[in-house]
């Protein structure tokens, strides 16, 4: 049979199909065991995020009695965060999520635009006590590959000193600059600070963490706050980590900002930058907004990206070999 007779088979092996299956069985008895509650949010919503640095897919709804009118637009979620804030506002208490989400212009090794999202929501945690969760599902996940692992937490300051020798809070821009000319990109007088933090990160410093270790780094710039509220001993930093593990980005948390007067000013400044690069403007989503005014807990959330976990946990070099059908061959 030619190849484009094959090409209707999945990507993934039997054999990955069921050792996905396993780890996804393994996660909720992670959460069942602690009480967490499972819940099922829309796939489909009306506000896009505002962070530059995703991209949400538009998609348009019409019933057949609306054929004349203009469709209202819809998205895919990039994250089921808007909607879970709502539920923990409406006193759902600890939750969680295992769903596919949706991202535009993300494709490589390590991204297909649709992926499996592990996301949950713990009341009163701090963030320190979310990053032991996380710790600890991850070393779940990973089975007997994370016997060896070590663990180490360290300050976004700590990692720019150790990986490049520069300090993120005090270097100038054209030191910046320089440590970022290995990676091709040349910005100019004008191009943000957080720009070059963002490249250098991505680019020279996630993947030289996690070498045989589950890597935590904390206190990123307040600018990079995104949903996380600012840490009051340090105004400069959010509360906020990720994890990598083998140079890999699994995970992302917050201490979740509850504030909605500054959350709708942090969409606001998301809109300005969003104009400034020529990007589309996001509708606020004003339901989270009255959610956050309704009274969101004090509580801490993150988001592991699945797939990537599974990679590790199996020894996959792509993510297209743990995926059954990516969105090249759906």
């Amino acid at each position: 049979m030619s190849a484009a007779g094959d090409d209707w088979r999945p990507r993934a092996t039997r054999a990955r199909l069921v050792q996905r299956a396993a780890l996804l069985a393994r996660t909720r008895e992670f959460f069942a065991a602690r009480g967490v509650l499972e819940v099922d949010t829309p796939m489909v919503v009306n506000a896009p995020v505002s962070d530059v640095h995703i991209h949400s897919a538009a998609v348009q709804l019409a019933a057949a009695a609306d054929v004349q009118r203009t469709p209202r637009r819809h998205y895919l979620h990039t994250s089921p965060e808007y909607a879970m804030k709502r539920l923990l506002a409406a006193g759902s208490g600890d939750i969680y999520q295992i769903c596919h989400v949706v991202r535009g212009f993300e494709c490589s090794r390590l991204h297909n635009p649709e992926f499996t999202l592990i996301e949950w929501y713990r009341l009163g945690f701090t963030l320190e006590a979310l990053m032991d969760e996380v710790e600890a599902l991850v070393r779940a996940l990973l089975g007997a590959s994370a016997a060896t692992r070590t663990a180490e937490r360290l300050s976004y300051r700590e990692a720019f000193r150790r990986e490049l020798g520069l300090d993120p809070f005090s270097a100038a821009a054209a030191e910046l600059a320089r440590a970022a000319e290995p990676l091709g990109f040349h910005g100019d007088a004008h191009t943000p600070r957080d720009t070059w933090l963002e490249l250098l990160m991505a680019g020279c410093i996630g993947p030289r963490l996690g070498s045989n270790a589950l890597t935590f780094v904390h206190g990123y710039p307040a600018s990079q706050a995104a949903l996380a509220r600012l840490d009051p001993r340090e105004p400069r930093t959010a509360l906020r980590f990720e994890l990598y593990c083998e140079g890999v980005e699994l995970a992302n948390g917050f201490h979740e900002l509850a504030a909605p007067a500054e959350q709708r000013a942090r969409f606001a400044r998301d809109n300005a930058e969003r104009a400034r690069r020529g990007l589309p403007m996001a509708p606020l989503d004003e339901r989270l907004l009255a959610a956050l005014g309704a009274g969101l807990p004090d509580c801490a959330g993150v988001a592991l990206g699945f797939d990537r976990t599974l990679m590790l946990a199996t020894g996959a070099a792509e993510i297209e070999e743990v995926l059954a059908f990516p969105t090249d061959h759906a």
